[in-house]
């Protein structure tokens, strides 16, 4: 089992893998993270493809043969067990045969035939609850997993639509998508986002992740999910929600603090 109960697990990385250097600059600043707090799992998280752009002109990443590169490269070099989307059946056995964990976006949470298909894969399966979902609902989707087979299934909450261009986080999220017998992960930095808010792009309000992971992880959350680059400014995608790499230590001793005092 990927998931180790006795520890936070923390999916971080970069919104787009985007290239060879800022890949290697986040891996390496994750190394350092493991090396400091022996009671984090850390999975690295990229993506190869934004296929879900607010605009048609918005950047996509590397495609998929690139960025599995990449991704198996971090295998590699750095150790990490290593986490991307899929958006198509087709997509599937490619990504399964590189990567440890297979997510599921928010979006695509329904999708009957792209969830049994990462199921029969065997490898992770981390599914995002869609911001048009009730925690409620989750059983079904877990269900579908169990039922195509999968062995090992995570389950992320990244905030529910609210009015136009907003989001909002139900704390009581964690407690009811518990009982469906899965980790709960909360996705810290896409919960903060302005869907399109940005004249063709999507805002955000990354001030408040801080206090939104702590929250989560206060609330039962078993991990977090953090997306951070050397430079946000000039991040491809989701510029104004990643975390800036320098102000990850910070941000994740003290969100081990809250984790260690709720256990």
């Amino acid at each position: 089992m990927l998931f180790a109960p006795k520890k936070l697990l923390l999916i971080a990385g970069p919104c787009s893998l985007e290239n060879e250097r800022v890949t290697r600059a986040v891996a390496e600043a994750l190394v350092k993270l493991a090396r400091q707090h022996r009671d984090l799992r850390i999975v690295f998280k990229g993506s190869y493809d934004k296929a879900n752009r607010t605009s048609r002109g918005g950047a996509r990443g590397p495609g998929l043969d690139a960025g599995l590169a990449l991704l198996a490269m971090v295998k590699l070099d750095y150790g990490f067990p290593v986490l991307t989307d899929i958006h198509e059946v087709a997509q599937v056995p490619a990504v399964a045969a590189t990567c440890d964990v297979l997510q599921i976006p928010a979006f695509l949470c329904r999708q009957t035939d792209l969830l049994l298909a990462a199921a029969a894969t065997g490898r992770v399966v981390n599914v995002k609850k869609g911001q048009f979902l009730s925690p409620q609902e989750m059983p079904f989707v877990v269900a579908k997993l169990r039922e195509g087979g999968a062995k090992e299934i995570w389950q992320t909450e990244r905030g529910t639509t609210f009015g136009y261009q907003n989001l909002v986080v139900d704390m009581r999220s964690f407690a009811i998508m518990r009982a469906n017998g899965c980790p709960t992960v909360f996705d810290a930095t896409h919960s903060v986002q302005l869907p399109g808010a940005v004249g063709g792009a999507s805002g955000g309000q990354r001030e408040f992740v801080s206090p939104l992971a702590k929250a989560a992880l206060a609330a039962g959350a078993n991990g977090l999910f953090i997306e951070t680059h050397p430079n946000p400014a000039k991040a491809i995608s989701d510029a104004q929600s990643q975390i800036a790499l320098a102000a990850l230590p910070e941000l994740i001793a003290s969100c081990l603090a809250v984790w260690k005092a709720a256990r």
